[in-house]
């Protein structure tokens, strides 16, 4: 993991050398962005249009396809598939005749075009004074992020219509001239979907009244045009379902992003979950539209923007996946007086929507209510609780910078790699790091799981005969111990226990306790630790990926007894693949030899006292006696361990260069020069 608190001008990247050559710089460094955007947007148009028909677009289809509820006469909330208001399925209705084109090409570049426009729009409103790098990388970033995205994504491949309520406030607020065409488009947006009537009250307060006015005649008379229109369906709408509430889905699924979801999901139900809803709808709409004044007030008028959709989004009645992408513009707001703690909320904001929940927490019990709620916390937070900073702040454009440790001289000229990775003398943000580290080891998991790649009888046999090759270099190499240390280790009751208790115990807890201990008495050593880990990781995940490997407890001619998992049944043809905890076949190298080898030596070399060294060295001689005598793995999987620790080890100095012999402790007595403050 990047070293991604280091803030500042990044003077090892753009700010180094003369003017012309930070310009071809910045130049390079757009056109790849830009590339990135690109080719982010080709997959997923590819993705939507490579589905087969009928499964992609389905939304879509629901409301104008042949079938759709805006063909049927009666009403268009009689099977409650169309979520929309009335005004919506009046605009949608012309669509019908032309559903066959829609439902194809035209729509998806259609909205990927919106979505273009939104990233534009963004990147254009930033707060002022906005860097000339800044205003040049914000619209592929701002492009970048939102294809990403999953509001952007679901609606693509649903065939949603959410974007455009959120474009028709951006070009009401930053696009167009003129309060009453502003006023008239954010109106627009809210006949779409009613609770951007929330901007109203912003734009009275900011001094804007007469876009106020225009968006709420503009609502009035589009709403009053689809009751003149359809009566009985804007009676549905509006009266009997208030507003929408209970159309779609279940209220109350895990999609549904809203406070009255969030009850629901929490076990509430009738008046009391009604009261309690109407009490913090009001609450969050009061303290969010009043930080949002404090931000318009402040030139931060985008962030007010995404501050109120935010509340939008709680009081909502239902707020669907594809309907958040007011929370990602909340990623402009600025959080943290240290140049390390700059990044905490956008990485957090990124990451949230650009991932499943299940990635962001674990899958315990006790954390059920938080990861089925978590874009809605971080709306909530957006609108009534994160500290975003005001640009009277001094800590606004030039925060505590970081302090870095003097570049290390090497032997080798182009070593590091990336000398804008430089050595970070203070400590890391917990926030961050805790929530990257989880981050990375559930794509961890998820790769490893994805790594055989097929659950069939071939991918069984693919690693069997791969388990059969490390069999017979073995015997080449008269190391095959395996059987032996695993049956003399099986016939001795309390060995045997200890070594399943060393395998299943310490693979997770060692690593966690070196991590721990570094950063709390050893930052600068953290870092560089915490890298090699990093690369360890990524190479054994290729290896997994190239050469997927049966243990010799799943090789069922061996005779292996598995002491840890018991007797299995070798007779199921999918024995052992891709289970819904892990990939079994994921055994050359052993990351259990090979992270507790991380441990043994990372100890060794930081621990001051040769007693400490020695302990952790006892580590890995544990380790691969277990891994061997409970049969999951082979003694040579744990020389591929070794391998990959080494490569760890290797390329943290060729990207990061030395590990510099200064510490923590040692900044405030070190001179001047040891140190270089990079402000932001």
């Amino acid at each position: 993991m990047a070293n991604v608190e280091h803030g500042g001008r990044m003077s090892g990247a753009f700010g180094a050398g003369t003017a012309q050559e930070a310009k071809a710089r910045l130049k390079v460094a757009r056109v790849g962005l830009w590339t990135v955007a690109a080719v982010l947007a080709v997959r997923q148009v590819a993705v939507v249009l490579g589905t087969p028909r009928g499964e992609r677009l389905t939304d879509l289809e629901t409301w104008v396809g042949t079938n759709g509820v805006l063909h049927v006469n009666g009403s268009l909330y009689d099977s409650t598939r169309f979520t929309g208001t009335p005004f919506a399925g009046l605009v949608l209705k012309p669509l019908t005749r032309a559903a066959q084109q829609a439902l194809g090409w035209s729509w998806t570049f259609g909205t990927l075009l919106l979505v273009v426009a939104l990233g534009l729009i963004a990147a254009r409103a930033l707060p002022k004074p906005v860097t000339r790098r800044s205003s040049l990388l914000a619209a592929p970033v701002a492009i970048s992020l939102l294809m990403l995205s999953l509001p952007v994504r679901n609606t693509l491949y649903l065939g949603q219509t959410s974007i455009i309520p959120v474009l028709l406030v951006l070009l009401g607020c930053f696009a167009v001239r003129g309060e009453r065409t502003s006023g008239a488009l954010i109106g627009l947006g809210a006949a779409l979907q009613p609770t951007l009537l929330l901007f109203a009250p912003l734009l009275w307060f900011t001094g804007r009244r007469r876009a106020a006015v225009s968006t709420a005649g503009t609502f009035a008379v589009c709403t009053a045009l689809a009751w003149a229109a359809m009566p009985h369906d804007s009676y549905t709408y509006w009266v009997h379902h208030l507003a929408g509430t209970g159309l779609g889905g279940k209220a109350d699924d895990h999609a549904n992003q809203s406070l009255h979801g969030a009850l629901l999901r929490l076990g509430l139900s009738g008046p009391l979950e009604i009261g309690l809803l109407f009490v913090l709808g009001t609450a969050v709409a009061v303290l969010g539209l009043r930080r949002a004044l404090r931000y318009a007030h402040d030139g931060q008028l985008l962030l007010a923007v995404a501050v109120t959709g935010c509340v939008a989004v709680a009081v909502s009645p239902t707020s669907w996946q594809h309907q958040l992408l007011w929370v990602l513009l909340a990623v402009v707001g600025r959080v943290g007086r240290r140049a390390s703690d700059r990044y905490v909320w956008p990485v957090a904001v990124v990451l949230l929507m650009t991932l499943p929940a299940r990635m962001m927490l674990p899958n315990m019990g006790a954390l059920e209510p938080l990861r089925d709620n978590l874009v809605l916390l971080a709306a909530l937070g957006a609108a009534i609780c994160v500290p975003f900073l005001s640009r009277t702040s001094p800590h606004y454009r030039a925060p505590i910078p970081t302090e870095y440790a003097r570049p290390v001289s090497t032997r080798w000229k182009h070593v590091p790699l990336l000398p804008f990775l430089r050595r970070v003398l203070t400590r890391p943000n917990l926030l961050l790091e805790l929530l990257l580290i989880r981050v990375t080891y559930a794509a961890y998991a998820q790769v490893r799981l994805a790594a055989t790649g097929d659950s069939s009888t071939a991918g069984r046999v693919t690693a069997e005969h791969h388990g059969d090759q490390i069999l017979a270099v073995e015997r080449l190499l008269h190391i095959d111990v395996e059987r032996w240390v695993n049956h003399a280790v099986a016939g001795v009751g309390w060995l045997r226990g200890f070594f399943d208790f060393y395998y299943e115990s310490f693979h997770f807890v060692f690593p966690l306790g070196v991590l721990g201990v570094l950063y709390w008495r050893r930052p600068v050593d953290y870092r560089w630790a915490r890298s090699v880990l990093g690369f360890t990781t990524f190479a054994a995940l290729i290896g997994f990926w190239l050469y997927p490997l049966a243990p010799p407890r799943l090789m069922p001619h061996l005779g292996i007894i598995d002491t840890v998992h018991g007797v299995q049944d070798f007779s199921k043809p999918d024995y052992g693949t891709l289970t819904a905890l892990t990939n079994q076949y994921a055994a050359m190298p052993s990351l259990h030899f090979g992270w507790s080898l991380w441990c043994g030596l990372t100890i060794a070399i930081l621990a001051p006292k040769w007693w400490m060294k020695v302990l952790g060295l006892l580590h890995p001689l544990f380790t691969v006696s277990a891994i061997v005598a409970t049969g999951n793995h082979w003694v040579l999987d744990a020389a591929g361990g070794a391998a990959v620790v080494g490569v760890g080890f290797g390329l943290a100095h060729l990207f990061q260069g030395p590990r510099p012999l200064v510490t923590a402790a040692a900044v405030s007595s070190a001179p001047a020069p040891e140190t270089v403050r990079t402000p932001s």
